[in-house]
């Protein structure tokens, strides 16, 4: 049981490493992420709207039975970045795999983003993402506060409306995970 656990442990590792060295190459990608949202129909009223929001280029996620992930981002008020965020994530439950994505967060109003960015900031077990397709044949879906992605040709709508302030979208990079999961995203907050 102890060399079972042992390599489940030293797997789930070196995925994550792998995983998060990809998250440190995409660390110049935001003018990407941000145009390839505005590109996609589901958010476009949000960009229109929004009191501001953030963004996550690439998060990278990963697991075996024990899960983690973690993103760098930006946050944005009107436009201008007025600090940058961290994504971190643990989950425990069945899962296995490794997938990046990319996430957006669009605060409603002032104190929306004033929660957000309050320093230390988490989801509560309710809140959920809407998928989109942004790229040719990719799809993830979404439970909870956890995310899973695959390969496919769906070009299923997505709807999404403000919960708490905030709506959040995810849309695959890459990768497969199989996961069941429940788990909280928790953000950090330094201002620019």
């Amino acid at each position: 049981m102890k060399k079972l656990i042992s390599t489940l442990a030293t797997s789930c590792c070196v995925l994550l490493g792998l995983l998060f060295s990809q998250v440190s190459l995409a660390a110049d990608g935001y003018g990407e992420a941000i145009n390839n949202f505005k590109k996609a129909p589901d958010t476009q009223q949000f960009f229109n709207t929004a009191y501001g929001y953030a963004i996550f280029p690439t998060v990278g996620k990963g697991g075996i039975g024990i899960g983690a992930a973690y993103g760098k981002g930006r946050v944005y008020k009107g436009g201008v970045h007025t600090g940058d965020t961290s994504l971190s994530q643990l989950s425990i439950g069945f899962q296995l795999g490794g997938q990046a994505y990319s996430e957006i967060i669009f605060f409603k109003n002032a104190k929306a983003y004033e929660e957000f960015t309050s320093g230390s900031f988490e989801f509560n077990a309710n809140a959920s993402a809407v998928a989109i397709n942004i790229g040719a044949n990719a799809q993830v879906g979404t439970t909870g506060n956890s995310a899973g992605a695959g390969q496919s040709g769906s070009n299923k709508a997505a709807s999404a409306a403000y919960i708490n302030g905030m709506a959040v979208f995810t849309a695959a990079k890459g990768g497969l995970m199989y996961e069941a999961a429940l788990a909280g995203q928790s953000f950090t907050f330094e201002p620019k």
